[in-house]
């Protein structure tokens, strides 16, 4: 991957690809429509209000990305939008519905991610959404990020990486994918020590 999309990029794609999975009679969304998704007040944090102009520019943009694309609509004069995030990114349906939901109301657990995929992807069981954020994490430029644990909370919480971090959340970044390596390495110590024991008793 070797672009950043903007927040106003991000909002736009996101919504793109939502509403070609819960309105598909009326996708693709002409220019208003999109405005008018981009800025819902449920489903969306934060809640936005873009205008046509700063929509328009971010459609632009990431047609320009290979992630969207214009297309005529029934009449002629109406341009109408859709998307390319799944084909560009190679996701499955799962992937593309986790990443979305991301990219529309920010940090979740995977818990929140389940409930709030079901219009978009229905997983039938917890475990099916955390195998797909670890797909996402595991790529070699990774789509999503595990924020460390924060005080009093007992899940942790998911980030996807396709758009502009704050410091704060490029920190958090970094220090879970140093904790999951330590984590890691110390599970190969672990396993080494208990082979070695083995080996060893052989000679006793």
């Amino acid at each position: 991957m070797d672009f950043i999309l903007t927040e106003p990029e991000v909002r736009v794609l996101a919504s793109l690809v939502e509403k070609e999975a819960t309105t598909p009679d009326n996708y693709p969304l002409s220019l208003n429509s999109l405005v008018n998704a981009c800025n819902q007040k449920t489903n969306r944090e934060p809640v936005v209000s873009y205008d046509a102009d700063e929509v328009h520019d971010a459609l632009m943009s990431l047609k320009h990305k290979g992630l969207a694309l214009v297309c005529e609509g029934r009449d002629a004069r109406v341009l109408k939008y859709d998307n390319y995030m799944a084909d560009k990114l190679e996701l499955t349906a799962g992937e593309a519905a986790v990443l979305c939901v991301l990219m529309l109301r920010g940090a979740q657990t995977a818990g929140e991610l389940r409930l709030r995929t079901e219009r978009i992807y229905a997983f039938s069981e917890l475990s099916q959404v955390e195998d797909v954020l670890e797909s996402l994490i595991s790529r070699e430029h990774p789509l999503a990020a595990k924020q460390p644990l924060s005080p009093g909370r007992k899940e942790n919480r998911y980030i996807h990486l396709l758009g502009e971090r704050s410091e704060e959340d490029a920190a958090a970044v970094v220090e879970s994918s140093l904790r999951e390596r330590i984590e890691s390495l110390e599970s190969q110590v672990e396993e080494l020590k208990q082979e070695f024991a083995k080996f060893k008793q052989q000679f006793e």
